[in-house]
Parts: C-alpha cells; structure tokens; sequence
C-alpha cells in the first residue's frame, strides 16, 4: 500500500452557506470493494453554488432511495446525505494511490475523469451526485467504491479513463464541457411516450371529431374535460382533481389559457403538453412552468390546425446547431458562455452566424480575444452588449446561459420559424413565467433543456481534446491552491472573473491568482502560457514553482 497520511487539507461544506477549510480531514483507508485516488485538480462550478445555498434541500444531497444496497452504502464513509457535511467538486481528474482487495477495475496509477451524475443511484427528487451526497473533489484524496461508480472499460461507468498525454485542467475540465455537449447531443422524444400516461383534453366542441381520430389513432382511452353540454358524458370531470406531475403526454384540444396552466402541473418529468388549436387563438400570455423545462425536462409543442401529430414533428430529433442557423448565446461573457461560444464555432457547420451577448463589455471582449485565439474570428461572429441589441434582431437558434425567466419570452419573440431555444442555465425548477403561446406554436418555436450529462458526452468531449479538436483550457480565467478555494468560489457567486478556477489540492497555502496576474507572480508560469491561455506547459511550471 502506498503511504497514505492520516489527515488532509479539505473544504468543507458543513451547512447552508457554510464553507470551511479543514487542514485536518482523516483520509479514510478504502475497505475491500473501495479505492483511494489523489486529486490532480478540480474546476469550480456554478452548480456548486446551488448546492451551497440549499444544502440538505438540495435534491442531491437527498438520501439515497434506490439502485445500491443500504448495506452497501452504510460502508461507504465518503456517503454523506443529508445533514452530514460534504465536500463539493465534481470537475476531478484524479490518480488511483491504493485498491481494496477486492477491487476489479482499478489499480495504482490509473489515471481518471469523474462522470458526476450517479443516475441510477436514486434519491426523492433526482440521483445521487458526486460532490453532493458522496464526497467529492475538494480535497487531496478521495475515498470512491467500485459498487458505485462500476467498472470504467463499460459505457455507463461513471469513471473514465485518461492518459497523461493531456495536462490536469484540460481533463478535468471534460465534465462541465461534456454539460454543454449533452444540451446539444441529447436526444429528443419524437412521438408519444411508449406505455406512458396520456390524457386527453377536449375544451372545443368543433375539436372533438379531430380528437377521437387522435385517440383512435393512438390506440389509447379517450379522455376529455369539459363545460359542453355535449360531452357531459366525460371520464374525468375536473382536470384539477388529477394528480399532479403524473401524464407523459397531455393533448390539449382547445385555447384556454387557465385551462393551459393546469395542465401545465401535471406534466410529468420529460412530459409532452401537445396544444392543439384547430384555428382558434389563446388570445393571451399563459404562465409556464419555464424551470421545470430544465430541470424536469418537459417539453411544450402545438398546431394550429387540428392534426396533434403534426405537432410530434416539430420536434427536433436532437438540440444541436443547423446550417445556416443565426445564433444567439445571451449571457456568453461567462464561464459555460464562452463554451458554447467555442463549442459552437468550433464545429465548422456551414452557414452558422453567431452573435455572443452580456450586458458586460469586459466579459465580452474576453469572449473576442478567446475566440480570435483559435482562429475562428471573422464574419460569421460578432459581439454585443445585451441592451443595445435591437428589438428586430431575430435569430434561428437560442443559448441562453443566464437563469432568467424573461429571456425565454425575449427568444419567442425573436426567433424565426422553427426556432430551437436551448434553456442551458437552471432557472430554478418552481419558476414560472408568462409566455407568447400563440407565437410559440404559430413559429413552431421549440423549447428545451438539459441538465448536467452522460458519460458518453463526457467520453465524446475527451475524444475531442485528445485529438487536438477542442482546448478546453481556453475557458480558465484563475487558478489556485486549497487556501484560495473558497475565494474561488466566491468569484464564481460574485461573477468577477470571466472563465473557469481551477484548483489544485496539493498546493496547500496557494491563494486565488488570475491569469492576468501571472506576469507580476510567477513570471515563468506566464512565459509559458499560450497566446495568455493555460496550458500543460504552463501548468507544469506552475506546479513545480508554486510548490517550491
């Protein structure tokens, strides 16, 4: 076994809004099915942030209710649910230093990235996480069990393999890159959910014929709600009397805007409301359950003529980019911006023109000289302060990386036909806000969003920077020791620099230094750096000269 200490340095997060550095966390020695692994770096994330706000309310920190053993996990110590502190960080590459004897998958020396998500580990409200309900990567070494995270030469291992071909921050970086991946390569439900629930809504007399031939069509109950004397005969009476969050698919046939936004709470997670109009008009703004289009993935589609599966075929087959598609990413002066912004332009897709917003002229001249950097300047980009951005701007596709209700109504307005709106940033999952349905549906407008990714976008992004198509260090602004992660955390919270921090454990007393302060601190780390970005080379100075 190699020579483990009995203490390390560790940020902890021991309750709402309480951060603490402990220079003397106990390393836990792995049992016979766990490993231990050091930590190379860890990136600071946005969602961190959520995390530390709500704490044991936050659906990840949440028990475990499914997919392991509770024997299993009362082995685990780094398992910390609800009340018991944690430690955040889940942007991790990591190096195994010492096996269980039982271990199959892993020995010492392997070298990994973490996949966060532990989707089929189960809690109330969504799965467990690492960095949230397990410990994550905020300290020097982490304790991980092979009944967790499985076996990594798999597709749905939630390890995966890195060689050193590539420096700590590029690698570690791959996660928050692979969230942007999974908003454009998810797949999206073309039809009605297979064995699903679905529910049937007719509220207009002349829809109700369109409405059978649907419901014979589908080969599914036909059930209606109404005030129409002649469909008194209905299954349900009251669309308020069904349960909320409970239909994968609602087929609305009719135009009421109240009537809409009940139907709006019974959509369950990545459910379908499908309004069909048969000529009518709303008439009106409906509120929208715009958060849970992010975080429950639910989806809303319509027609104005009286065929609902016409609807069905709006629906994108994934969220990516189009030729000659005009997009806007609104709030592109920050960290997961500027991805999407590189990302974007990176691919070569013909036609593409991109305008890059913020109400912050600094964040977006960073975003120009980063996209000038890898040679993708020129005509098909552009820069523009969000409040000078002209009312008849339109556009065919939509990022839109601030959590901010109103900008999904901004983007109906200004989308043209068949829009696509990618709602990247977490509006939080109760917001609602008034929406042109109307419009939504006369433009076929899509909707969507993801949340956090797979790990076959995780491998994707790898692939990608392993072949040299993608730098994911174009996105970091800072780095830092241990003693300046909670600084670093706070710049995030407090947006005061425009790219991603990245820490490193080890570097015990190092505090939070911005690239631009390289020259004055460590003036043969700035030498190194390339056209002012981080890179191995820079990387590697860095961590001889700052640990020296």
């Amino acid at each position: 076994m190699a020579s483990i200490p009995e203490t390390q340095y560790a940020v902890q997060l021991v309750g709402p809004g309480e951060l603490t550095l402990n220079s003397a966390k106990p390393v836990a020695l792995p049992g016979p099915q766990q490993i231990l692994v050091k930590t190379e770096a860890v990136g600071l994330c946005f969602s961190d942030l959520k995390l530390l706000a709500q704490f044991s309310g936050h659906p990840r920190k949440s028990e475990i209710l499914g997919g392991i053993a509770e024997d299993v996990l009362a082995e685990i110590p780094s398992y910390v649910p609800s009340d018991e502190p944690t430690v955040p960080g889940h942007e991790v590459v990591c190096r195994v230093v010492t096996v269980g004897k039982h271990v199959d998958h892993y020995k010492i020396g392997d070298r990994f990235i973490v996949q966060a998500d532990y989707r089929t580990l189960k809690t109330a409200g969504s799965n467990g996480a690492f960095g949230y309900n397990f410990e994550g990567g905020l300290q020097e070494y982490i304790l991980l069990d092979e009944r967790v995270i499985g076996d990594p030469d798999v597709p749905e291992g939630y390890m995966i393999r890195v060689d050193d071909s590539r420096g700590d921050s590029a690698v570690a970086l791959v996660e928050p890159w692979a969230c942007v991946e999974n908003s454009y390569a998810s797949p999206s439900r073309q039809g009605l959910n297979p064995g699903g629930n679905l529910l049937i809504v007719v509220d207009d007399p002349k829809s109700y014929e369109a409405a059978v031939r649907f419901a014979n069509i589908t080969a599914r109950d036909f059930c209606y709600c109404s005030t129409c004397a002649e469909m008194s005969g209905s299954k349900i009476e009251s669309i308020t009397a069904i349960a909320d969050e409970w239909y994968d698919d609602i087929v609305y046939f009719g135009h009421d805007a109240a009537k809409i936004e009940i139907l709006n709470d019974k959509l369950a997670k990545n459910a379908i409301l499908n309004i069909v109009l048969n000529g009518e008009k709303i008439g009106q703004k409906v509120t929208v359950g715009v958060g849970r289009i992010h975080y429950g993935g639910t989806r809303w589609i319509g027609t104005t003529g009286s065929d609902a599966l016409v609807s069905y075929k709006m629906i994108p087959k994934t969220g990516e980019i189009r030729p000659n598609d005009r997009i806007l990413i609104a709030g592109a002066g920050g960290p997961m911006g500027q991805m999407h912004v590189i990302r974007d332009l990176s691919l070569g897709t013909p036609g593409i023109r991109l305008v890059a917003t913020d109400v912050d002229d600094q964040r977006l001249h960073t975003v120009a000289k980063k996209v000038e950097a890898i040679g993708k300047a020129g005509a098909g980009f552009s820069t523009e302060n969000s409040k000078s951005l002209g009312a008849d701007e339109k556009f065919s596709y939509f990022g839109l990386m601030a959590p901010l209700a109103f900008l999904v109504e901004d983007s109906i307005q200004r989308a043209t036909p068949g829009a696509i709106v990618n709602i990247f940033a977490g509006i939080p999952a109760p917001v609602k806000h008034p929406l042109d349905v109307d419009a939504l549906i006369e433009k076929q407008v899509f909707l969507f969003g993801t949340s956090g990714s797979e790990p076959q976008d995780m491998r994707a992004v790898l692939e990608k920077v392993n072949t040299g198509s993608l730098d994911t260090n174009t996105s970091v602004a800072a780095v830092s020791g241990m003693a300046g992660a909670k600084d670093g955390l706070a710049a995030v919270e407090n947006r005061t620099l425009d790219g991603k921090i990245i820490v490193y454990p080890f570097i015990r007393n190092l505090d939070l230094v911005p690239l631009v302060d390289f020259p004055t601190r460590f003036p043969t780390v700035a030498a190194k750096l390339k056209n002012g970005q981080w890179c191995k080379e820079a990387e590697q100075e860095f961590l001889k000269v700052a640990q020296a």
